[in-house]
């Protein structure tokens, strides 16, 4: 009996979840050809706070990476030269 165990960050919708468990099922299925009655998934969703790499929690990644493209997106003040006539 094939038990899949998949940990993923949560945030995916109740459909993205159940088209991961149907598609890990078939493919189960036509690699060892276990009944689909047998096949086991499980699903873990991990809170962003609650997984990290590097010592740093995908949280700590998320929120810098929005402050980077929120000053990416900040118009740049340049001065212009003054010219006089």
């Amino acid at each position: 009996m094939p038990f899949i165990d998949v940990s993923l960050g949560a945030g995916r919708t109740p459909e993205q979840v159940r088209a991961l468990i149907h598609e890990l099922t078939e493919a189960a299925h036509r690699a060892v050809g276990a009944p689909k009655a047998n096949i086991r998934v499980v699903i873990r969703e991990i809170a962003p706070e609650h997984w990290a790499a590097g010592d740093v929690t995908i949280a700590e990644r998320n929120a810098a990476a929005a402050a980077a493209t929120e000053h990416a997106e900040q118009p740049q003040h340049t001065e212009q030269p003054q010219h006089t006539e």
